[in-house]
């Protein structure tokens, strides 16, 4: 395959539109450019436009944009049975606990050490971890976490900008502990009437979750609106799972 000349962005540059991101053909399918950073505007501004970092050690900061996207339609959420039976324990029992934003920065470092299918070694490179907690801290990424006994044992973390959320990476310790949290951020999604989670890449676990891949331009249209909406709150209660629960 034959790849086309890679755009490389100096600090004060814009992105290109998403849509000229390299094609299925060539080497790297959904990579649009190069450099510039990863301070928190350059990041806001990515995100806003369908964009997002992913690179590994030893290589610049590399923006993608893939053609389809991966979105989890929440109203599409496939909760098997063995799921709603685990959630309904998980909240009769004491000491189980979804809480957020309550350890942002361990729940990406635990997510940088987990294995990865088919992987060798962490995207989640200090850098990024660096990137995200100053997103954190400007409210624009939060964590989505599983306590049992005062024990973190599963994450997740996304980025948030206005009512459009982006799912980043998650962890686990602890059987279905990733599910739970990646289940809490559904509900929490239904409660406040945000209709999808962006999850960038298709992989057979998002999938099977009712994740699905959705073109390129209709996902970027969407965040026009979504991204210029208020900004959701994002506390978490009990009450919260009900409209995940109750009709499913």
């Amino acid at each position: 395959m034959v790849s086309p000349s890679l755009l490389w962005l100096d600090a004060d540059d814009a992105f290109p539109p998403a849509d000229r991101a390299w094609g299925q053909a060539s080497d790297a399918p959904g990579l649009l450019a190069a450099g510039g950073g990863l301070d928190v505007a350059r990041l806001r501004s990515a995100y806003t436009q369908g964009i997002f970092p992913w690179f590994s050690r030893g290589q610049p900061v590399l923006w993608w944009s893939p053609n389809p996207r991966m979105v989890l339609k929440v109203a599409d959420f496939r909760l098997h049975r063995s799921l709603k039976k685990t959630l309904r324990r998980f909240n009769q029992t004491p000491g189980c606990e979804i809480r957020i934003d309550t350890a942002f920065e361990l729940v990406i470092r635990k997510c940088a050490q987990a294995p990865r299918e088919g992987q060798n070694g962490t995207w989640i490179l200090g850098a990024m971890v660096d990137a995200y907690c100053a997103l954190h801290a400007q409210g624009l990424a939060h964590s989505v976490e599983t306590w049992v006994d005062g024990k973190l044992v599963a994450g997740l973390y996304c980025v948030a900008i206005g009512q459009a959320v982006f799912g980043e990476s998650m962890f686990s310790e602890r059987s279905n502990g990733s599910k739970i949290a990646l289940s809490a951020l559904v509900a929490f999604c239904l409660h406040h009437q945000v209709a999808q989670i962006d999850c960038q890449q298709n992989t057979q676990h998002l999938a099977s979750l009712g994740a699905c891949p959705v073109p390129r331009a209709d996902f970027v249209a969407s965040l026009s609106q979504t991204t210029q909406a208020p900004a959701l709150d994002w506390q978490f209660s009990p009450a919260d799972w009900e409209p995940l629960l109750s009709t499913r």
